[in-house]
């Protein structure tokens, strides 16, 4: 997409705000139902991680699945509007915020948030920026296409809250920051290769997990504490919950700590299937000998 035309859907995305969010949501899932049908790449994507991750399930039931998460995976695309334009009066009365939510303010140890790829995630990034003191520092996935890229970090700074560095760079400025008592927003489930990873189970299926949450937060001292995203539906705002921070996390062994992250992850995917990022390739890397699964 060029410049002119990223403008223009840029444009025509701010203009969404100004709706109010059950017509937003309502053209939301038209559109999830328009990108099931278009979008076949990632459709067979999705498909084929809800075959994996769910073999007990029958095809139609998997297939209804992968519509309705196509539906929430739209929602969360046009909503972006809100949580990068609307006013912050208007956030506090959408997002419902839920557990210990200042957990990162009173605690003398830095705090890692970890918030899984549910397709509501940026909503949780909005939440803590409205509701906790601390300048939070993240990772974000920089775009190839710098009006959109720019636009997202914009949006991701908005209240001044929040410093995000992009996953290509040093992790030196990050590491400095998180010393400085910083809240860590960190997001530990995707596949990025097997550069601090190892193969652990994800609903059975061996998945490049990152061994970092672990390793960062025994090297930096820091309290872990799960942080889970939802998109209500019919219009009725978003759900975070800042869930108890986890005792004996992180230990002396990496491997069971990202054991014990996966299986608390397929536990919040089983309370809340179809708002997981189906779309990913999860399982991309796969251990030596293996053959690939998409």
């Amino acid at each position: 997409m060029n410049a002119a035309a990223s403008r223009l859907a840029v444009g025509v995305l701010w203009l969404l705000h100004w709706l109010p969010l059950p017509v937003l949501a309502a053209l939301g899932n038209g559109l999830g139902r328009a990108l099931y049908r278009v979008a076949g790449s990632r459709r067979r994507i999705a498909l084929r991680n809800l075959e994996l991750c769910f073999p007990g399930r029958t095809a139609s039931e998997r297939e209804a699945l992968a519509r309705e998460h196509f539906r929430w995976l739209a929602r969360s695309l046009l909503e972006r509007s809100l949580l990068w334009w609307s006013s912050e009066a208007r956030l506090r009365r959408l997002i419902h915020v839920e557990g210990d939510v200042g957990l990162a303010d009173r605690s003398d140890k830095p705090v890692m948030w970890l918030v899984p790829h549910f397709v509501g995630l940026d909503v949780a990034g909005v939440a803590e920026q409205l509701h906790v003191r601390k300048h939070a520092a993240s990772i974000y996935q920089a775009q190839s296409n710098k009006v959109f890229d720019e636009v997202i970090r914009r949006g991701r700074l908005r209240f001044g809250r929040a410093e995000i560095f992009a996953r290509q760079e040093s992790s030196r400025p990050l590491i400095r920051c998180i010393r400085q008592g910083r809240p860590f927003f960190n997001l530990p489930d995707m596949d990025f290769g097997m550069q601090d990873a190892a193969f652990v189970p994800f609903f059975g299926v061996p998945a490049a997990t990152l061994l970092a949450p672990s390793r960062m937060a025994r090297a930096l001292d820091m309290v872990v504490q799960p942080v889970v995203a939802e998109i209500l539906p019919r219009g009725r705002g978003y759900r975070v919950r800042f869930l108890p921070p986890w005792s004996g996390f992180p230990s002396d062994d990496p491997m069971a700590d990202a054991l014990a992250m996966n299986r608390w992850i397929e536990s919040e995917i089983e309370r809340n299937p179809a708002q997981y990022l189906w779309v990913h390739k999860r399982f991309k890397t796969r251990p030596p000998g293996e053959p690939g699964l998409y």
